[in-house]
């Protein structure tokens, strides 16, 4: 099974780029026209066209060897070749050219430029000359570059090797044009040990052997493609596979796990089906896997490498004893995310950085369109108004950006995955799909992919082929939305009733959590807008409009929220909304909610308004309706943190609201229930864990304690969620047993999550304890960074005071290149001022002033978080005073 690449199907399948387009049915020259304007850190006078790679990794010493042979096009005379190289050491380096000259330059490093220069004599003339060198570099422990990853099992100890390129590290496993506008084709040769599996992007088409128990792999050549999409693994894996017309889908995991990946197996090829229609071009390669590796990072769960996707195991392996419908769903929609990239992102890839919400705004949205369709009995619909949610709560601080944002450096890059690229662009897309209509926005998707394929663009692309298809002017609603920041706010300043129809009155500002006195931005803002009757959709243009509305019921703005914006109801129209508000359709209550909160935290309404709604929710209400309910009950639990009275007062009336939901769920699965409610059902545990309800906290630790003689006490549908509340109110002696049981677990997927708990006591002298042993071997490489984390979620002045204090060594537990992200995100939920100082002191200290996006962000937070603390909470707790007598009885 190991070998299952090496098949007579794919020694057939060692075709070009033209020829896979031509099985894709794509019409449109292969070769991208050269984007003028494109960013670049390089010289423009070279460009490549084909690496042809050989590497000998040795997972031992944690280095490579390795010799490139890069066919380079010289656009105009220079007497330098400037390409992108990290922890590299050079030898051998050649030049031939036409006529079969050959030159030996001489090579520099440039380790801050992270480039490597190739310097003659004398000038090279235009034309198509071939760089070769031998090289040596560095395999790393954590996930950048070509990386190791050790783990457990029950043979014993064992490494693999991955490669990681998003978004600027190819230049660590090959000297290379690393950016994205500068595509080429790649062969790949690996010399390998005989008992593993190699893969790559592309098949295996030879593979030889070399008698010392080594082996020589050589994979198709790739289609044209951008370095960071180049992909390498190496280990004691199992491959399964299934096929999809010319297509082999596989799943690649370690040796004994596969069946594990069976699910992502067959979704995969679901999905990949959905995709062939959608985008009216097949899936142009002749295989694609998904690779699962142990281990995790704090930056991405999962990478669109073009035919060889890449997955930490947490987030496509169900192991039975621990997964629940939640990682079901998770494994789903993120295969879903990652094969929609291997049209956006990978056959057509943003031009620079600047367009990265090409790939992963629109990936999101397709994953999210495509999980609601093929899984309808999930309810996921629901979930496009909390990935808003994250977006907006991001976009009303100063430290917000464009969806198309200026990106200048490699830091800068890795800055850019963001909830506004992510989340704000998919919301965007969905506005614009329901601007237009969904045939006319499938027609534009389309054109814009046999346009562009194997080439570069800029969002404007996208925008021209969709407003064509559509017929409607999008280009300027398009560039309001993502050219510039911030959330729309749109006022309800009145709604008329005349017995027929109701006349709607708006007006448009902007949305704030740090800015109130901010001069508004302008937006042209597509709104659908109901009362009772059949929804009418229109423009908010020049600040203000006026709506016609059939019937006279409640009036709901952002109906079936595809809008991106906030809406602020009068209070009259507020009341209306409260009192009916258990029929509203359930995406509508879910996004009053969204706005009720925000818009009380913000001061624009009654901080009790989001009570309000949770008091009027009814027991039977959509269950992603008490999940939210849930989470924000904690939220609110957590500004309490420090004050034990004020909170207890705040923890009955939740406890009061959610005990009837939570009676109505139970503590089993029940045949036939509906999947949103085993998700609720954990939901509802933790946060009943959370909010110190003792039954629950005391039926936790029972079940936990029966486990060691009764396996069903802790189902696996449930054993995650038990162990969290046992692991938050763990004392010493707990805490020692969910230790000894991390050391002794020799699953990869389960002994990480251990770590992970042992990280999130509530107890400070036990979160010590947990920093302290994160800093240690034990835990693995790729854990230590996620377990001062987890601390940070509870404690985060005492993670960011650990982290900064042994700033030397977290460094080595993250990727190089995020690490102007890690800290600051560490000391984000605290409410503390000094905390702030900190933060700036460090930040001058040691990050960028480029790059201090993130660490603006956290200060915005803790300063929006000692707001709410203190301007909001007394009037939740006067409300509570006040309602005491009618809250929900226990």
């Amino acid at each position: 099974m190991r070998r299952s690449l090496v098949t007579a199907i794919a020694l057939a399948l060692a075709g070009t780029a033209p020829v896979l387009a031509a099985e894709a049915g794509i019409t449109a020259p292969i070769a991208a026209p050269e984007v003028k304007d494109a960013t670049t850190q390089l010289p423009r006078s070279v460009r490549p066209a084909h690496y042809d790679i050989a590497v000998t990794p040795d997972a031992q010493s944690l280095t490579f060897r390795g010799h490139v042979a890069i066919t380079l096009d010289v656009l105009e005379p220079t007497t330098s070749i400037v390409l992108n190289a990290v922890d590299m050491t050079f030898s051998n380096a050649s030049l031939a050219g036409p006529q079969g000259k050959t030159r030996a330059p001489k090579v520099s490093v440039d380790a801050d430029a992270q480039t490597a220069t190739f310097a003659f004599d004398a000038p090279l003339a235009p034309g198509r000359y071939t760089l070769a060198t031998d090289y040596t570099g560095r395999i790393g422990t954590q996930a950048n570059g070509l990386f190791a990853i050790d783990y457990d099992t029950r043979a014993g100890r064992k490494r693999a090797l991955y490669t990681q390129f998003e978004n600027s590290d190819a230049r660590k496993f090959v000297p290379s044009w690393d950016e994205p506008n500068h595509k080429a084709t790649f062969t790949l040769t690996a010399t390998v040990p005989a008992d593993q599996l190699a893969v790559s992007n592309m098949p295996a088409v030879e593979t030889k052997d070399l008698g010392n128990g080594t082996k020589q792999v050589t994979f198709a050549q790739s289609p044209k493609m951008s370095t960071y999409l180049l992909f390498f693994s190496l280990g004691d894996f199992d491959r399964a596979t299934a096929r999809l017309g010319d297509t082999e889908v596989g799943v690649v995991t370690q040796s004994g796990l596969v069946d594990q990946a069976k699910f992502a197996l067959d979704s995969s090829v679901g999905v990949l089906r959905e995709y062939n229609d959608y985008f009216g071009v097949k899936f142009p390669l002749p295989k694609l896997d998904n690779v699962a590796s142990p281990g995790s990072s704090q930056f991405f769960g999962a990478m669109e490498n073009w035919g060889a996707i890449f997955t930490f195991e947490h987030t496509l392996l169900l192991d039975p004893t621990i997964s629940t419908q939640a990682d079901k769903q998770r494994v789903y929609s993120v295969a879903a995310h990652e094969i929609a990239h291997q049209w956006f992102g990978d056959l057509v890839t943003m031009s620079w950085w600047d367009d990265l919400w090409l790939n992963e705004g629109f990936a999101t949205w397709m994953a999210g369109r495509t999980t609601a369709k093929l899984h309808p009995e999930w309810n996921t619909r629901l979930g496009t108004v909390h990935g808003r949610e994250s977006a907006m709560s991001r976009d009303a601080v100063a430290s917000t950006h464009p969806v198309v944002q200026h990106v200048e450096t490699v830091e800068q890059a890795s800055q850019a995955f963001d909830s506004i690229t992510y989340q704000k662009g998919s919301a965007v897309i969905r506005m614009l799909e329901g601007f237009v209509g969904e045939d006319a926005w499938r027609t534009g998707v389309r054109n814009y992919i046999k346009a562009h394929a194997y080439g570069n663009t800029v969002s404007d692309d996208l925008w021209r082929e969709v407003q064509a298809a559509a017929g409607k002017p999008i280009l300027d609603i398009a560039h309001d939305f993502t050219l510039q920041p911030g959330v729309p706010l749109i006022r309800v300043e009145s709604a008329t009733c005349d017995g027929q129809r109701t006349t709607l009155k708006l007006t448009q500002g902007e949305f704030t959590k740090d800015r109130p006195d901010k001069q508004s931005l302008r937006w042209r803002v597509p709104v659908i807008a109901q009362a009772g009757g059949e929804a009418v959709r229109s423009v908010v243009e020049g600040g203000a409009a006026t709506l016609d509305l059939p019937g006279c019921g409640p009036v709901i703005v952002n109906a079936g929220q595809s809008g991106y914006y906030r809406t602020l109801y009068a209070q009259p129209q507020f009341a209306a909304l409260r009192d009916g508000f258990a029929k509203l359709d359930p995406i509508d209550q879910l996004g009053l909610m969204g706005d009720a909160w925000a818009l009380g935290m913000a001061g624009l309404r009654p901080a009790t308004d989001y009570l309000e709604l949770a008091t009027a929710t009814p027991v039977d209400a959509d269950p992603q309706i008490w999940g939210d309910i849930a989470d924000t009950f904690t939220g609110i639990d957590d500004y309490y943190r420090g004050d034990a009275a004020r909170q207890a007062k705040f923890r009955a009336y939740a406890l009061r609201t959610l005990a009837p939901v939570f009676a109505r769920v139970g503590w089993d699965v029940r045949a036939g229930e509906a999947d949103p409610v085993k998700i609720l059902r954990t939901q509802l545990i933790d946060a009943l864990g959370t909010l110190g309800d003792g039954d629950v906290i005391a039926e936790a630790r029972r079940r936990f304690a029966a486990s060691a003689t009764d396996p069903n006490a802790m189902p696996a549908a449930l054993r995650k969620t038990i162990l969290r509340v046992v692991a938050t109110h763990a004392d010493a002696t707990t805490w020692d047993a969910l230790h000894a049981a991390a050391r002794s677990e020799t699953t990869p997927l389960v002994k990480d999550q251990y770590y992970v708990l042992l990280s999130s006591a509530e107890d400070p002298a036990l979160a010590r304890r947990a920093l302290e042993l994160s800093l240690t071997a034990e835990p693995g490489e790729t854990n230590s960074a996620r377990m001062i984390s987890a601390v940070a979620y509870r404690h985060p002045e005492l993670a960011f005071d650990f982290a900064t204090g042994h700033r030397e060594a977290v460094n080595t537990k993250v990727d190089t290149t995020s690490l102007s992200r890690y800290y600051p995100g560490l000391a984000g939920n605290s409410m503390e001022v000094a905390t702030i100082e900190k933060l700036r002191a460090f930040a001058d200290k040691y990050i960028a002033a480029s790059s201090r996006r993130a660490t603006d962000t956290a200060i915005a937070n803790i300063q929006y978080r000692m707001k709410v603390r203190d301007e909001r909470l007394p009037a939740i707790d006067a409300w509570l005073q006040q309602h005491r007598s009618s809250l929900p009885a226990r």
